[in-house]
């Protein structure tokens, strides 16, 4: 039953993850800005994969151009991530948050966000030429790896923003708050994924039906994928938001006994088992 009431306390928690944004939509704004510079990473990472494949032996130089790819995109993500992290702990204080605070803080923690942004680019890498390996071994060892790696690293950011970290710290401290919240962490992402699914299925349901609505004008094509896509972009913006509200949440319980704002009506006895009185 322990591991029901750690998963209803998940989606109890993208539910009040879903509030704040309600209250703070611009908080929007950090996945918008990393999403759209995300595209051009997208563009030159299949681009480096297609033609890594295309070639028998890639060479160091392919595999460079690749680590760069991987660094570049991590360093961006993890930045307005940090910022929306940040700007999630200002809500929590009961205050406004700010953009342009939010980014200074952000910009405050670059140094620890470009080492892990080299350290996950290396294990990028590995776990690429791994998988270039022709073999079924290969595939699942990839798979393994990569599994552990974003259990490892999964509150990476909120650890670097909330605390100044080595670089052993913040891969220790964010597996060690992962054992702690596990399912929470799971059920919260899970119900998070599938509300952001729904968004996107809808999105590209208008999309269709703008598609038959518009049938015989001329612009029937253009009007269906500027609705479609915009929904399906929406559902996906508000996922990473929730995502980053919740995962800051779930840090401050797991390591500061604390309930933030919207979330001060928790059930705060389930979390009961925590080593060191934490909740």
């Amino acid at each position: 039953m322990r591991v029901f009431s750690r998963l209803k306390i998940g989606f109890g928690m993208a539910r009040r993850s879903g509030r704040v944004l309600r209250v703070h939509p611009k908080l929007l704004v950090f996945p918008l800005v990393g999403g759209i510079s995300g595209i051009a990473f997208i563009a030159t990472l299949f681009g480096s994969l297609l033609l890594t494949d295309s070639i028998r032996d890639p060479g160091m130089v392919l595999y460079g151009a690749l680590f760069l790819a991987y660094l570049v995109e991590t360093f961006v993500a993890s930045f307005f991530t940090a910022a929306l992290v940040a700007a999630t702990r200002t809500v929590f204080h009961g205050e406004e948050p700010s953009i342009r605070g939010a980014l200074a803080a952000a910009w405050q923690r670059k140094l620890p966000l470009l080492a892990w942004s080299v350290v996950a680019a290396i294990f990028g890498v590995i776990i690429r030429i791994i998988e270039s390996e022709d073999n079924l071994v290969a595939q699942l060892l990839a798979g393994v790896f990569a599994v552990a790696w974003s259990v490892m690293t999964y509150f990476v950011v909120p650890v670097i923003v909330f605390r100044d970290p080595s670089l052993t710290e913040m891969f220790s401290e964010s597996a060690t708050t992962f054992k702690n919240t596990w399912g929470e962490s799971i059920g919260a992402m899970a119900t998070i994924d599938v509300f952001s699914f729904l968004l996107a299925l809808a999105g590209l349901t208008l999309g269709v039906l703008t598609f038959v609505v518009t049938a015989g004008t001329g612009i029937q094509l253009l009007a269906a994928v500027v609705v479609g896509g915009s929904g399906f972009v929406f559902g996906l913006l508000v996922g990473k938001a929730l995502s980053g509200v919740a995962k800051t949440a779930l840090y401050v319980y797991a390591t500061e006994s604390t309930a933030p704002a919207f979330f001060d009506d928790m059930d705060f006895g389930a979390f009961g088992g925590y080593g060191g009185g934490r909740i």
